[in-house]
Parts: C-alpha cells; sequence; structure tokens
C-alpha cells in the first residue's frame, strides 16, 4: 500500500487477537481492525519483514521483552483529560473530607489512593489537586497516589508532569491554578504535586506488588478493553485492596455487573465493597 500499511490476513487478526489477549488480557473486537494494520504496520516494517505473520512468528520465537511491549504499547489507546467526569473527583473531595474527621486517619495522617490505567497522567495529577485545593493541610500529610498503566511510553510521558497548554481548555481558574507556565506553549506541574505520585508500569493481569488498602481506586474506562470473566477477576482483586471506607470510580459506559454480589453502587459509577477486606495496614 502507498501509505506503507501491510495486509492483514482474517487468520493473522486473529492471531493479533490472541497474542494481546494473553498477554494483556485485552479483547479486540472485529471494529479493531483498521487500528491494528495502522499502528503495527511502522513496525513490521521497522524490523524488516513483509508480513504480520512474520511479526506474530517474530514475537512468538525471537522478541525481546522491550519487542513485547512495544507490541502492547501499540495497541492500548491513550484518551483521557484533566477532571474527566468531574463528579468522581466532587465525590472523592466529600470522601477524603470525611476521613480527615475520622480519629485513626487524623492520626497516621496517611491516606492512598491508586489510579489503574493512568495513561498519560490527566487523572493522577488531578487527584492531587482537587485534594490539594480543598485541603491545603494535607501537603503535611502522608498521601501517596500510585498510578500505573501497561503502556511504559505513556507512563514515562506522565512522570514529566508537562503538557500543553491547550490541555487545560475548559479549565477553571480554580482548576487551572496549578500548572505552571514554561513559557513554550507548556506547563508543567508542580514538584509537590508531582512527588505525591508514584508512576509504574504494571500489566493488570500480572501480580500485583501493592499490598493496600486503599482509601479509594479509580479504574476508569479500563474494563472496557477486557471480557467479563477478565473484569470479574480485575475487579475482585481490587475489592480485596479497598479499605473497608474505600470507593471504586469506574467508566461512564462501565458497570460491575459481573462482581455484583462484591460492590454495592451508591452513586454514579461509584461503587463500595460489600464485605470488610483486611485492616488497614502500611503498604
Amino acid at each position: 500500500m502507498d501509505n506503507g500499511e501491510i495486509s492483514l490476513s482474517d487468520r493473522e487478526f486473529e492471531a493479533v487477537r490472541n497474542k494481546v489477549y494473553k498477554l494483556a488480557g485485552i479483547s479486540m473486537s472485529d471494529a479493531k481492525r483498521t487500528l491494528v494494520v495502522s499502528r503495527l504496520s511502522k513496525i513490521v516494517r521497522k524490523l524488516n519483514l513483509s508480513t504480520f505473520s512474520d511479526y506474530i512468528d517474530f514475537l512468538d520465537r525471537n522478541a525481546s521483552p522491550d519487542d513485547i511491549q512495544e507490541f502492547i504499547n501499540a495497541l492500548t489507546t491513550n484518551l483521557t483529560r484533566f477532571y474527566r467526569e468531574d463528579h468522581h473527583f466532587d465525590h472523592l473531595v466529600e470522601h477524603v473530607g470525611q476521613l480527615l474527621e475520622d480519629p485513626k486517619i487524623k492520626a497516621s495522617k496517611r491516606l492512598r489512593f491508586w489510579s489503574a490505567g493512568c495513561s498519560t497522567g490527566q487523572e493522577p495529577y488531578t487527584i492531587a489537586m482537587a485534594l490539594y485545593n480543598a485541603y491545603p493541610q494535607l501537603k503535611s500529610w502522608d498521601m501517596r497516589i500510585l498510578a500505573t498503566d501497561i503502556d511504559t511510553d505513556v507512563v514515562r510521558r506522565a512522570q514529566t508532569g508537562i503538557y500543553k497548554e491547550n490541555d487545560l481548555a475548559g479549565l477553571s481558574p480554580e482548576r487551572s491554578k496549578f500548572f505552571e507556565p514554561l513559557g513554550n506553549g507548556d506547563v508543567q506541574i508542580p514538584d509537590f504535586i508531582r512527588r505525591a505520585i508514584a508512576f509504574k508500569p504494571l500489566n493488570l493481569m500480572h501480580d500485583w506488588p501493592m499490598k493496600g488498602p486503599f482509601d479509594a481506586i479509580f479504574c476508569r474506562n479500563v474494563a472496557i478493553y477486557f471480557n467479563k470473566p477478565t473484569q470479574e477477576r480485575m475487579f475482585t482483586r481490587m475489592g480485596e485492596l479497598l479499605a473497608p471506607h474505600g470507593y471504586l470510580y469506574i467508566g461512564h459506559s462501565e458497570n460491575l455487573n459481573s462482581v455484583s454480589e462484591k460492590f454495592k453502587l451508591v452513586g454514579k459509577t461509584i461503587y463500595k465493597p460489600k464485605s470488610e477486606p483486611a485492616s488497614r495496614s502500611a503498604a
């Protein structure tokens, strides 16, 4: 093809789908065929291969961990923005306000949050900005936000805390006040906010090194890429990491029907565990 794309047979598309499901738990629909061709063709060309069959064979036989990660990165989609589905952050601010009055939490001054599928960082940075804006005293607390994503490229970008000024379009002055202009059309998240966030690559299908418990988990627009059994396993594991008072925030097109016996719906795409997991301990 003139645009450098390589033709993809039905058998090859099925092989790609099987591979990305095995590696990342992602269930890829027929509608993703064009995405597969456009994103993987450049990698196939770079490897001096001729067909997608050659590429799949390469992944099966000769690929390094970096080659495998490049395959996964190419097939993940990262669409996000600051204060996306802002009712979640309003709820989180109210939730944390209640925690600040809890004698045990006031004594420990410890808060833990997880942004699972953090993409380029807008979600965890929004969590931090919303909380620091509402409760400036948290600067002296032990507040930590874990931000993870399977795509190592977006994790590296998120760590810089640098964005374009037009990424702030639509934000009120109150919500955009933390961003520091860099003078070249870029803005940066201030140091004290970046220090509160640990960005880590994480494949949700693999072992999770963190122990929790978390006061809230954001896992929004992640489950849409998984089939129901995979969703059930993932949300069950997340429920085990939530503190008894914790909340799980999911995407507007998602639900927890597959694990409805473990969570109760308490707001618009906001859930709470029905049974109490383990008591609070150091993460």
